[in-house]
């Protein structure tokens, strides 16, 4: 009998050890879950990159010499591969992408979007980039 009762709680262990992979538990002060550091993967497909044309130096810059001319980010969002800088000015907001060129190369600012922090609508992303640098 005891040895039926060992064996029982040996699978249970095993099977309560298999059921971890969910969603991590939400933080009791905030309510906000983590976010999951997802693996890095070796299959890249290669995003468009945006002509530097007008950007002032941000498309092929890293994300370290972005927040050093631009300060801390007001979001630092990461998904797979890509990551999403988002910086605002008086007037603006500017969002960064980057994403890896190459497999297992380090992340790059591939694409930006700037837009009105009023209403929303589309704005000149290098003009919103120099607002942003002077804050």
């Amino acid at each position: 009998m005891r040895a039926g009762i060992a064996i029982l709680a040996a699978v249970a262990t095993m099977l309560a050890s298999c059921a971890g992979g969910g969603n991590p538990a939400p933080s009791p002060r905030t309510g906000a879950r983590p976010a999951a550091s997802a693996p890095r993967s070796s299959i890249v497909v290669v995003p468009e990159v945006m002509s530097p044309q007008g950007l002032g130096g941000v498309i092929g810059a890293r994300a370290d010499t972005l927040t050093r001319r631009f300060g801390p980010p007001r979001i630092d969002l990461a998904e797979g591969d890509a990551r999403k800088l988002q910086f605002a000015g008086p007037t603006c907001v500017l969002d960064i992408f980057l994403y890896p060129v190459a497999a297992a190369a380090e992340l790059t600012a591939t694409h930006v979007e700037a837009r009105l922090r009023q209403g929303g609508a589309a704005a000149d992303p290098g003009a919103c980039i120099r607002e942003v640098e002077r804050r």
